[in-house]
């Protein structure tokens, strides 16, 4: 136990430390990203070359071996759109009626770092049904800072409550910053234990979060996206830092599963490899790149449950 203490505070200082040089350093020059939508429009010809057939087609090894060693921002920023393209195009078929999406959570649904300011993955997701002439509506509650205990509350919102009621699929960012309160008030004295019984009540606010929506449209499609590590490509080497953002997801994950009509969309992956800058200058919330993997993610997952849903129906039928 006391071995696990100094290592938590041994944690906790570089974290502190990181973040102070961070405070310190001048600003970092990045390229603003095009703010243009994920696909211009179904009638834009895809140019593909020996290299990206090859590349698509090809294991993660394999990949890794065909790409260069070192790629500038621009191309890799290229290869996310056309991946996002591709997803894109394969899940249109989902959305040939009319449909209402509502979006509630913390910062990552208010599309914190975007330096785009399109919204985020909302915001991708919307301007990409608008720019194919798709007639479904996103809203976005999303508001920086919210824990669960806050947006729990927030769903007694009588604005919330009514769009909720209309919708056809809600999708759920919330927790990352019921983590970071536990490391605030827990600053000079860490230990797992405030991680556990946080995580306990974060699940009995989660849960309830889930019975108020299903109250309120029991009809309607729930997503609850996960944590990724913002701290994985510069501390990789601390293993308990993962640790905690994996218990954090196996606790929504464990809640998902007892739910016909919620799933869970993991992103932690997404956030994995360090040769790819996927976060904001904060270094803790996506930038442009990244939200835009989270949107191609979220289609993907939309996808796979409507195409589930259509061969339960055939089966009904038949």
């Amino acid at each position: 136990m006391q071995r696990t203490k100094t290592a938590i505070f041994i944690i906790t200082g570089l974290i502190g430390l990181s973040i102070l040089l961070y405070l310190l350093l001048p600003v970092r020059n990045k390229a603003k990203l095009e703010s243009e939508p994920v696909i211009a429009s179904m009638n834009q010809e895809h140019i593909e070359n020996t290299k990206d057939t090859v590349t698509e087609n090809a294991t993660a090894e394999e990949k890794v071996q065909i790409e260069p060693a070192e790629k500038n921002d621009n191309t890799i920023t290229e290869e996310i759109k056309a991946k996002v393209r591709e997803v894109v195009e394969g899940a249109l078929d989902l959305f040939k009626k009319d449909q209402k999406i509502v979006s509630i959570g913390d910062s990552l649904t208010e599309g914190i770092g975007d330096e785009s300011e399109n919204g985020g993955y909302v915001g991708i997701l919307n301007h990409t049904f608008e720019d194919n002439n798709l007639n479904i509506t996103v809203e976005n509650f999303g508001k920086k800072g919210n824990r669960s205990d806050q947006l729990l509350k927030r769903l007694e919102n009588e604005e919330i409550q009514s769009a909720i009621k209309e919708a056809e699929i809600v999708l759920i960012t919330i927790g990352a910053n019921d983590i970071m309160k536990v490391f605030k008030s827990n600053f000079m004295n860490i230990t797992m234990e405030p991680f556990q019984e946080e995580r306990v009540e974060y699940i009995k606010r989660l849960t309830a979060i889930f019975d108020k929506i299903n109250y309120l449209n029991p009809d309607t499609q729930i997503y609850l996206i996960g944590f990724y590590n913002p701290f994985e490509r510069h501390f990789s080497e601390i293993k308990e830092l993962g640790m905690i953002i994996d218990n954090w997801n196996d606790a929504g994950i464990s809640i998902t599963d007892k739910y016909d009509n919620v799933r869970y969309i993991p992103t932690k992956d997404l956030f994995s490899n360090p040769n790819i800058d996927l976060l904001a200058e904060d270094e803790f919330h996506p930038n442009t790149s990244g939200y835009k993997l989270m949107a191609e993610r979220v289609l993907e997952y939309l996808k796979e449950t409507n195409e589930e849903g259509e061969i339960k129906t055939a089966d009904l039928e038949s």
